[in-house]
């Protein structure tokens, strides 16, 4: 067994964008004359899709909007977002992102996105970060149902779906691939979809990731294809620059975890 795709989540992975994310949502209840939290978007958003997010956040204060009145704000969080992005020299991705999609490229791995954030704002910051040709494939909250969020697996299961789709060779199954994650609703997605996850530790830290995730390291730049070849039966990648074998010793495997409970 090869390791044969490896799945990003979008924010907290790809780009740190979070503190905007939780601006935007406290717009979108001020707009609403809603009083925000300042634990909200931390409690009830980090992992779920843009949709989940608002839904949840606006239900709490006892408003049940429906699929149009959703759509509308999403439309104007998209609209903020953008502006945002335009403000800024470029997108802020993480250290070490680029270097990982290389080493995937060099192994043969196949990259696809999966992620709650709208279409729109992924395919606009791969194009702002010249990263789109890396993602053939993404799947995005637009691509998901409400229930469909994570720490729902339907966006994992979809995104293995549509790999096979687009490379009908490839006859991927979910324990070839890899997803990388940082938060606890984006793990349980990936372990439900029997998946297994390296935790980063971007958002929180690492040893809360510990129980949770199949690997855990700090950085993407910890992410070392020695370790990950072992959990495919032993088969290790050789460095794309040196011709090696990898070995790294910083990042850490954790035992199989039981599903966890959101908290």
């Amino acid at each position: 067994m090869a390791l044969k795709a490896a799945l990003f989540s979008f924010s907290g992975i790809i780009i740190n964008d979070e503190d905007i994310r939780k601006t935007l949502s406290e717009q979108v209840l001020l707009a609403e004359n809603l009083r925000p939290s300042e634990d909200d978007y931390y409690d009830v958003c980090l992992g779920k899709s843009d949709r989940a997010c608002l839904k949840a956040l606006l239900y709490q204060r006892g408003r049940d909007v429906g699929t149009e009145t959703l759509d509308k704000l999403l439309q104007k969080e998209s609209a903020v977002y953008q502006t945002w992005l335009e403000s800024i020299e470029k997108p802020p991705i993480y250290p070490g992102l680029e270097d990982l999609i290389f080493r995937c490229r060099a192994a043969n791995v196949e990259m696809a996105i999966v992620t709650g954030v709208e279409r729109q704002q992924v395919t606009e910051v791969l194009e702002r970060a010249q990263l789109t040709e890396h993602f053939p494939l993404i799947v995005a909250g637009d691509d998901i149902s409400l229930n469909g969020s994570k720490p729902s697996p339907d966006g994992y299961i979809r995104a293995i779906a549509r790999l096979n789709e687009l490379y009908p060779d490839l006859q991927l199954q979910p324990n070839e691939c890899i997803a990388l994650e940082d938060t606890f609703s984006g793990i349980t997605a990936a372990k439900s979809a029997h998946i297994p996850v390296v935790g980063v530790a971007h958002t929180y830290p690492n040893h809360m990731l510990q129980r949770r995730a199949t690997w855990v390291v700090d950085y993407l730049r910890e992410v070392n294809f020695d370790w990950i070849g072992e959990k495919f039966g032993g088969e290790r990648l050789r460095s794309p620059i040196t011709g090696e074998l990898e070995t790294d010793s910083s990042a850490t495997e954790t035992s199989e975890p039981t599903t966890p409970s959101e908290s």
